[in-house]
């Protein structure tokens, strides 16, 4: 198969499973805060997705450089339609208490989220040419964002207009897109590692090869912090309440504002990549977007705080084009599985707590106060990683690739 075409297939599992995901996420947000009223419930979401996910994900990446990436993908949209069809059964309330189990349904999408990932970013590098990782990453991340676009904004619609239950209807049924997309992956045999089955072995070799390139090491700390304090799409449902007074509609429309800036981003890196000065454009973007998340907290207009966030998922595709093609480029093929879960740890669990640390702040300090601090704690982070790690506002892509 050549790599344009394996690479569409490969875009059919992930844009099947990433639909289901938003679809899900968006909904059960909605249908917590209905229920409790309570900012602490939606940062605890983060919570209940990132202690499954942390304690499988090291797991996952080792099974994935070991065994069949694909069956492990498929598990992966097995597991995303089964906790929709779940849901589904809580809000047509044939399923009690409502709470307690849309947190279990919640830890069992963390589960499938670390057996996604890994497996993902593995099959992509093997079916991409190294020379053209750049280009197709930023398609990928383009991709990835239409769909953040498309879930959030079909998903509150369907809140609205259709009920909860058809919303998660819609998100089991993404997930079958997702398994029926990738039956149709062929790609390249695969270079087991010699480690074996020897589980702590394997992912210690993971974690020193990452300690070992300090450049990897860079860029999963950047993120995972400016990720951890970024975080105030998690507590959005609560943003629409309260301070702009609507319902899932606007929801919907706030969730989808920095996926369509990332895929008009992502679009364009993908003509025109920025294979020179790349550090210093990762800087740049990291700090843009700690920007933009301090004007978007101190707006109370539907629409500029559409347009701030709109530039944050700009700012947010710089990034992870540039860092995407940075672990693309620098790990070999028989260790993506590690590698990537080690990343997804970084990235992964910096979203869930990022998301807990939200929720808290919230309640503590108000909706915007935490909004404004998670903006000016990224800017920080930003400027102690420039001054720790200053090789990587040097990076060249060119140069590694």
């Amino acid at each position: 198969m050549n790599p344009s075409k394996a690479f569409r297939t490969l875009l059919l599992y992930r844009i099947g499973a990433t639909l289901s995901y938003q679809i899900t996420m968006v909904a059960v947000g909605w249908h917590l805060y209905e229920i409790t009223n309570s900012v602490v419930s939606l940062g605890l979401v983060g919570l209940a997705e990132l202690v499954p996910y942390f304690l499988l994900a090291l797991y996952a990446g080792h099974a994935v450089d070991h065994y069949s990436r694909k069956l492990i993908a498929a598990f992966a949209c097995l597991i995303h339609i089964a906790v929709a069809l779940f849901l589904t059964g809580i809000a047509l309330g044939w399923l009690t208490p409502p709470v307690p189990l849309i947190y279990t349904a919640i830890a069992f999408i963390g589960a499938g989220r670390a057996l996604l990932r890994p497996s993902y970013t593995a099959i992509f590098g093997q079916i991409i040419p190294r020379a053209q990782l750049p280009r197709y990453t930023a398609y990928a991340s383009s991709a990835f964002q239409i769909c953040v676009v498309a879930g959030p904004g079909l998903g509150g619609l369907l809140i609205g207009f259709a009920g909860l239950e058809w919303t998660y209807l819609m998100a089991a049924f993404c997930g079958a897109l997702g398994l029926y997309g990738i039956t149709f992956i062929h790609a390249p045999p695969e270079k087991i590692s010699q480690l074996g089955g020897h589980f702590f072995k394997s992912f210690l070799e993971g974690f020193h090869y990452v300690r070992k390139h300090e450049l990897i090491l860079g860029i999963m700390a950047l993120d995972m912090f400016a990720v951890l304090f970024g975080g105030a799409v998690s507590i959005l449902p609560a943003f629409v309440k309260e301070i702009l007074d609507a319902g899932p509609e606007v929801l919907g429309i706030l969730r989808a504002a920095p996926a369509a800036g990332a895929v008009i981003t992502g679009i364009y890196l993908a003509r025109r990549p920025l294979l020179t000065d790349s550090g210093k454009h990762l800087f740049l973007s990291v700090a843009g977007f700690g920007l933009a998340i301090i004007a978007f907290g101190i707006s109370n207009h539907l629409w500029i705080c559409a347009f701030f966030l709109f530039i944050s998922g700009c700012c947010d595709s710089v990034s992870v084009v540039i860092r995407g093609s940075i672990m693309q480029l620098t790990t070999p093929d028989h260790m993506r599985g590690r590698i990537s879960a080690i990343n997804g740890i970084f990235i992964g669990s910096s979203n869930e707590l990022g998301a807990l640390e939200s929720g808290i702040a919230a309640s503590l300090m108000g909706l915007v106060p935490s909004i404004v601090f998670g903006g000016v704690a990224t800017i920080a982070i930003v400027l102690i990683t420039y001054k720790l790690a200053p090789h990587l506002s040097k990076l060249h892509l060119k140069d590694i690739s």
